[in-house]
């Protein structure tokens, strides 16, 4: 089975540009499954019904997020009460959240197993052990026995991901980082055959501080105060992603690159 993913979709720009390359990637890669994070596709933060809906036909699978997705409080939680939404949330936030943060997607018959994930270290909420609760949910599968499992692992700390590559490996497919918005070049196959890189990357403008305008964040740095937040809508787009294929017989990653590109949006 072949996997497309894409880095984090930041704001308009990123919504624009997954939009047009899609197609294009669908032809030279010929993927079974499209999965995209989209904590920040709503001007760079968070989720809304109108957002989401505007990339929502256009061929991607299933939707993955991350610590932004209560931005939007009030749209994001009709949205991920929905039964048949393809959006779920990171599975370590509280059980009594709306939503669900891991869901099966059924392709050509087979199992896929979807499972997004938010570190602890250096991030400002409070989540219950990444590692734990990936333990947790494997076993709450196992009689389900997926095909194919794939980790969104949305954590701020390189060592937080490795940690949890070499932890997962031989048990999962792939274990792909995702929220820094800065890709790696990482991609590997782990001894026990699990597909692994850092970080994704992003959608989302090229001329920015990851996404976002490099005046506004370079004057919070310059005068020590908060951000002014600003994305860019137009220019130039990097549209970071990695396309994995996956034995399904064996569970195991077979090879795991990077897919890079540049478009300009108007």
């Amino acid at each position: 089975m072949k996997v497309l993913f894409f880095g984090d979709i930041v704001g308009k720009i990123g919504r624009k540009a997954v939009k047009e390359i899609l197609p294009q990637l669908k032809k030279e890669l010929k993927p079974d499954l499209v999965i995209a994070n989209v904590e920040n596709i709503a001007h760079g933060s968070g989720v809304t019904q109108k957002t989401l809906s505007s990339i929502e036909d256009i061929g991607i699978d299933l939707f993955t997020s991350g610590n932004h997705i209560w931005k939007k409080s009030q749209q994001i939680e009709q949205l991920l009460e929905d039964k048949d939404t393809k959006l779920i949330r990171p599975a370590n936030y509280l059980e009594k959240l709306p939503g669900s943060g891991s869901k099966i997607v059924k392709i050509k018959k087979k199992k896929v197993l979807v499972i997004n994930l938010v570190g602890q270290v250096f991030m400002h909420e409070e989540f219950d052990n990444p590692f734990k609760v990936l333990d947790k949910i494997l076993l709450s599968y196992k009689k389900q026995k997926p095909d194919i499992t794939l980790v969104d692992f949305h954590a701020e700390a390189t060592s937080e991901k490795n940690a949890l590559g070499w932890h997962a490996d031989g048990r999962v497919s792939a274990v792909i980082g995702t929220h820094t918005h800065v890709p790696t070049a990482d991609a590997k196959i782990l001894p026990q055959g699990t597909g692994y890189i850092s970080d994704v990357g992003m959608v989302g403008a090229k001329d920015s501080v990851i996404g976002q305008g490099t005046k506004e964040v370079l004057e919070g740095f310059l005068k020590d105060s908060k951000f002014k937040f600003a994305i860019d809508e137009t220019g130039i787009c990097q549209i970071n992603s990695v396309f994995l294929t996956i034995d399904t017989k064996t569970k195991k990653t077979k090879k795991i690159q990077r897919v890079d590109k540049e478009i300009e949006i108007c």
